[in-house]
């Protein structure tokens, strides 16, 4: 293991070069601003390019053109930066085109809260476009998984041939501590798949009902059409009823026919538990100090906290509604997350905490409303 004292952005970015990332296209916004400038420090040294643009928008492209010529590309950024990158990122979608977005959360709605903490993009990272897809969002919930969700958002990414939502919060984004990352040499790393036949027989988009694409890189020989329209085998457009419908479907089966491969999450002194927090985030760093002093006074709670928001950890939500009566969620929002948690469990009976004023959660709050419990 290595030990480094670092912040949760500058993490992120370090992840994304250990991993392959060769591109950086951005601009800056609060609080994200620490990744862009640290992938201008750390790509030149191995190759890559960093290139800050004139807006959000431009930002978002010139990462997905990036994409196109089969590099590894991130772009960042915070709640509005993804509202105006909101067009480009369904283009990805629909055109398969790989792509880490880093989303370091603040309060909104519109600009909002630049400078203080909130989970307001959750809904966001779930619906960024218009149209039918899923998203894949990961939400990690201290420093080393700010490192290690990263490269799991770049695997995720290239694998299914998507763009992935990487998703801090003010606090975890700016918190420095230490923290102990894996060496590099046990970092586990994809690549997309390519075509190895004969240029004449490809055909990018003729996949199985749950496959992504295989687009190969541009300007190494195999010809293909990118379109935000929807398209047949080789990109270019069509609006053929029955190949439109394969797609969409084939869109959404790529993602949610391999949740198993996807959705990932933390149990934290839940087998002995009678009251169960579901948090995620850095409210889980206070969610566990939370528990550690109710067990103190003999309450016995413990923690549920999904890793990745979307596709959501469905059935693992709806065992726990079988096993607790006493639920307790816990979120730096108004319940973004809340309506999907009682979606899976099919209940109007969970106890809640929500706060969207900027400031973060205490383990005072939650030790509060389980005692109220």
């Amino acid at each position: 293991m290595r030990e480094v004292i670092s912040t949760g952005n500058i993490l992120v970015a370090q992840a994304a070069v250990d991993c392959g990332c060769k591109f950086f296209g951005g601009y800056p916004i609060t609080p994200s601003s620490e990744v862009a400038h640290e992938m201008s420090v750390l790509l030149p040294k191995v190759g890559g390019t960093f290139i800050q643009m004139e807006d959000e928008i431009s930002g978002i492209s010139v990462a997905l053109g990036a994409s196109m010529s089969g590099v590894k590309a991130m772009t960042a950024s915070s709640g509005p930066g993804i509202s105006l990158k909101a067009e480009q990122i369904g283009l990805s979608f629909i055109a398969e085109i790989p792509l880490v977005i880093v989303d370091v959360m603040r309060g909104g709605p519109s600009t909002g809260l630049p400078t203080r903490v909130a989970q307001g993009d959750i809904l966001q990272t779930r619906n960024p476009s218009h149209g039918d897809f899923q998203s894949i969002a990961l939400v990690p919930g201290n420093l080393e998984e700010a490192y290690t969700q990263c490269i799991k958002a770049f695997n995720l990414a290239e694998k299914f041939m998507t763009p992935v939502f990487l998703l801090l919060d003010e606090t975890l984004g700016h918190m420095q501590a230490k923290a102990y990352l894996p060496e590099k040499d046990e970092i586990e790393i994809y690549t997309r798949a390519k075509f190895e036949g004969d240029p004449k027989d490809y055909l990018p988009y003729q996949a199985d009902e749950d496959k992504p694409a295989i687009l190969n890189p541009f300007f190494k020989g195999y010809h293909y059409h990118i379109t935000g329209l929807h398209h047949g085998p080789t990109g270019f457009p069509t609006e053929n009823g029955e190949m439109v419908d394969y797609n969409i479907k084939r869109l959404i089966n790529k993602i949610n026919l391999h949740k198993d491969e996807i959705v990932d999450f933390e149990e934290y002194k839940l087998d002995d538990a009678e009251i169960c927090i579901i948090t995620y985030g850095s409210v889980n760093l206070a969610a566990r100090n939370a528990i550690d002093k109710l067990r103190q006074d003999g309450i016995k709670a413990g923690l549920f906290r999904p890793i990745t928001l979307w596709p959501s950890p469905g059935k693992e939500l709806k065992n726990l509604s079988k096993k607790f009566e006493k639920i307790l969620v816990v979120e730096l929002n108004m319940g973004q997350y809340f309506t999907e948690i009682q979606r899976c469990m099919l209940r109007d009976d969970l106890h809640t905490l929500f706060k969207a004023n900027g400031r973060p959660i205490s383990p005072n709050e939650i030790i509060q409303k389980v005692k109220e419990m």
